[in-house]
């Protein structure tokens, strides 16, 4: 893949950087601030950003809390499919729901906020986990002339992961930024990402100095 980027079709997408994803937050990711600086220095080399926003209303069915007897983290089947069970996190207009207050990102264009909806949880920046309801992110993206996805953010196991293949399913070339990402890595979720991403042709970007 040609990493010399375009400032026409090219655009950044910075998933879920925020506070209960970062540590002392109520679902953190392990390291998850340590990307604050380097998507810093990372965003004024695109004229093009997006930004993705959990935003979850009190109640929502994903969280532990809805399912009484259920633990944190156990897999329950609801309509859509299997759906981990979180702690309740990035409740709408909550502290923790907010950006990291170091992410210095006031120029981007657009933000998606995602998982608004109570009984469907959205990990992907373009659909819901239903696989069918969308974001629009798609649609604005085309409307903009914009071709080429480059993704880092939180976590890059789930949300990073979900939006990267769903790029590349919508026909936008795809590529994850590692270093510019962290996961959960919860029981080799990882690894099982990295491959999957593979599979569907996203490039997976492990040393920033590739893009110039």
């Amino acid at each position: 893949m040609n990493l010399s980027l375009n400032p026409s079709t090219d655009v950044l997408v910075v998933i879920d950087v925020q506070n209960d994803f970062c540590p002392q937050g109520a679902l953190a990711v392990a390291d998850g601030d340590a990307i604050v600086p380097i998507i810093n220095t990372l965003a004024p080399r695109f004229a093009n950003k997006v930004l993705t926003q959990d935003w979850h209303p009190p109640g929502h069915r994903s969280f532990a809390s809805s399912h009484p007897g259920q633990p944190v983290f156990s897999q329950v089947h609801m309509p859509y499919g299997q759906q981990t069970l979180w702690p309740d996190h990035c409740l709408q207009g909550s502290a923790g729901a907010q950006f990291h207050p170091g992410l210095r990102l006031d120029d981007a264009q657009l933000v998606i906020r995602k998982g608004f909806r109570p009984h469907i949880d959205s990990y992907s920046a373009f659909f819901e986990n239903d696989r069918q309801t969308s974001t629009g992110l798609t649609g604005y993206l085309r409307e903009r002339g914009l071709k080429r996805v480059f993704l880092c953010g939180l976590a890059t196991d789930f949300c990073v992961a979900y939006s990267a293949i769903d790029a590349q399913r919508q026909g936008f070339e795809a590529a994850v930024l590692l270093p510019a990402s962290r996961a959960i890595d919860m029981q080799g979720s990882l690894a099982l990402a990295l491959a999957q991403m593979r599979d569907q042709g996203v490039t997976l970007v492990g040393d920033l100095a590739l893009l110039h």
